[in-house]
């Protein structure tokens, strides 16, 4: 389903995958067109297991960095803005808000950026805020599919 709703904006794009864990989202949209990945991912053994796929692969094109993500996005992006990002969280730690608040306010995306995320279903409505626009919902037992385009830097008065 992702792929699908992702099918023209994949191509040539730069990416962002959050939680990475195994990192299918990431290489798949690699395998899709991407132009790069970088895949943001906490435990040790899950980057040590990327790092021996992406070296099987034989890509350049993606990046895999060991850090808690909130840690990460709390900084400010000094390179170019991502166009699309999957975020697949932790259930039930507040982390969808975030997540969504840091990468808004830290220059993470380029306006138009699609944002792919899971959550679980009982969190009935997405704490997104008026910078965001909700693109397509799902539901599937206990995991709410979600993607949402950042529609750009709120404009402040004065």
């Amino acid at each position: 389903t992702l792929f699908n709703w992702l099918a023209d904006p994949i191509i040539d794009a730069r990416c962002l995958d959050l939680f990475a864990g195994s990192g299918a989202l990431g290489l798949e949209s690699l395998s899709r067109g991407a132009k790069q990945v970088v895949m943001v991912e906490k435990s040790a053994t899950a980057c040590r297991a990327l790092r021996e796929h992406i070296q099987t692969l034989s890509t350049v094109a993606a990046q895999i960095i060991q850090a808690d993500v909130v840690d990460y996005l709390q900084q400010q992006n000094s390179g170019s803005a991502y166009d699309i990002v999957f975020m697949d969280p932790p259930y039930g730690q507040g982390l969808v808000a975030r997540c969504i608040t840091l990468l808004a306010t830290n220059n993470w995306l380029r306006t138009g950026a699609l944002v792919y995320l899971e959550a679980e279903s009982s969190l009935k409505e997405l704490p997104l805020g008026d910078r965001w626009l909700l693109k397509r919902s799902k539901t599937a037992g206990q995991v709410g599919y979600h993607l949402a385009v950042y529609c750009g830097p709120s404009q402040s008065a004065g």
